[in-house]
């Protein structure tokens, strides 16, 4: 039996567009939008509209969540549900009092919020007029919706956090072509990681003026996914040295340091590609760092060196600098398509321990998406999600041993409360420890949930 510590915070995590629908919403977000124009890009057709109808159910739902054993509760505020102008920051009426008694009547069923303020929700005005984290501009308007936040809320939520997964931003959006505007720029997806974190720094900085105490914390949530190399030639070792740096290196040093790796900046700078910075914006992220980090883990991230040399290519991207790899012989959650390697769990702890001053975090996000889940459903109508009870404890069992040899890690968010929409994926994948037919909105605990509950009740894991 492996015991966590008695003020470990058993948790759950997800987001205010997964999760609430778009009922009484006065602006659209990029993904309201991307819906809207294209439904056909989301998977059957899903869209964002209903979700899991949080908005309407959530005093119905956190009783449930609550008998799940999730005793912490990390989603989001939707900036285009908040805020009636961006420019001003005034609020919507509706959209703050629906915050207001989310957060109350979490608080009533003794769920403790964590709010998180950005979970890839650009409002799509903003997106539109600026092109979203294009302008830096857009990072001044997001800290007065931050400071909005903490002006209303601030009273009862003492863990504030600035985005979820900025990278992610990056990739989908400037990269990759899995996020609305779907573009395909590495030199500006280069700018938007340095605005990201401008912006984060700028809604720090409101914070710190409000908040005096220690009672209040805020920080960021990043996705750290540790690059392995294929083998311990040098080339192999080169390109998983950049791929850290750039997915995860920069991100935790401006988060936690308020720098960014030197070896980055001169990758960039020698490739053309450093983003545009005054001093003056270098100096606000530096004063600018978090108190608490959320650490969001799912799978390994395995490389190579490039099959072709970056000097052949015309246009910059990240990985001109390594190849992905396939690890012979990986274990797969193959419904999803990803690798399970919860030993990386355990290599996170010790990076945080060793090259970040063993600073304060919590894993923010870590679960299993599954397909199909109704094979699963006994005659009872429960979930039987053996498959997820394994997946958290295996991952369990090596962020026990980072914390046995003293990571300071303070607690354990699953993905997620409740089945929730999963943009261009929608409800292809299931994650949640409490099922939800999407025709009915009908809503059941699965086994997973009552196993959570005695994990949470007592922080003690059979490791077997």
């Amino acid at each position: 039996m492996l015991k966590f510590p008695d003020d470990f915070a058993w948790g759950a995590a997800c987001s205010g567009p997964q999760t609430e629908g778009r009922f009484n919403k006065r602006h659209r977000n990029v993904f309201d939008y991307w819906y809207d124009t294209d439904p056909q890009a989301f998977y059957n057709g899903v869209g964002p509209d209903t979700a899991s109808n949080f908005y309407n159910d959530y005093q119905k739902d956190l009783p449930l969540m609550k008998e799940a054993g999730i005793k912490h509760l990390r989603t989001s505020i939707q900036w285009s549900r908040l805020i009636a102008d961006f420019e001003t920051g005034e609020v919507d009426p509706a959209g703050a009092k629906f915050y207001s008694d989310l957060i109350d009547c979490m608080l009533e069923n003794g769920i403790e919020p964590y709010m998180n303020l950005c979970h890839f929700d650009m409002p799509y005005e903003l997106q539109k007029k600026y092109g979203g984290w294009e302008d830096k501009h857009v990072g001044d308007l997001f800290a007065k919706f931050a400071d909005k936040c903490f002006e209303l809320y601030g009273d009862r939520v003492k863990h504030w956090f600035t985005f979820n997964e900025p990278k992610v931003i990056v990739d989908g959006a400037y990269l990759y072509k899995f996020h609305y505007p779907l573009k395909v720029d590495g030199p500006l997806a280069v700018q938007v990681t340095y605005n990201i974190n401008l912006a984060s720094a700028k809604a720090i900085q409101k914070f710190r003026a409000r908040f005096k105490d220690d009672e209040h914390t805020v920080g960021i949530i990043l996705n750290l996914t540790p690059a392995y190399p294929r083998s311990n030639e040098p080339a192999d070792l080169e390109a998983a040295e950049f791929a850290n740096l750039w997915c995860v290196d920069l991100w935790l040093e401006a988060a936690i340091k308020g720098t960014f790796p030197e070896k980055i900046i001169k990758i960039l700078a020698d490739d053309g590609v450093l983003w545009d910075a005054t001093q003056e914006e270098l100096d606000l992220i530096k004063e600018s760092t978090i108190d608490l980090l959320g650490v969001n883990y799912y799978q390994p991230m395995r490389v190579q060196a490039p099959a072709i040399s970056p000097k052949s290519l015309q246009d910059w991207m990240p990985d001109i600098h390594f190849d992905n790899y396939e690890m012979p012989g990986r274990v797969m959650n193959v419904d999803k398509g990803w690798e399970i390697y919860p030993k990386a769990l355990y290599d996170i702890s010790v990076n945080l321990r060793e090259n970040y001053g063993n600073f304060p975090w919590f894993v923010s996000e870590n679960g299993m998406g599954v397909s199909r889940e109704e094979r699963f459903l006994d005659d009872k109508g429960e979930v039987q999600d053996d498959y997820r009870i394994n997946f958290i404890r295996d991952h369990l069992k090596w962020l026990h041993k980072g914390i046995s040899e003293g990571a300071n890690c303070k607690g354990y968010f699953l993905w997620t409360a409740i089945d929730n929409w999963s943009w261009m994926n929608a409800y292809r994948n299931r994650y949640g420890l409490i099922r939800d037919d999407i025709h009915t909105q009908k809503k059941t605990l699965k086994k997973s949930a009552y196993w959570y509950r005695k994990l949470s009740d007592t922080g003690e894991l059979d490791a077997d």
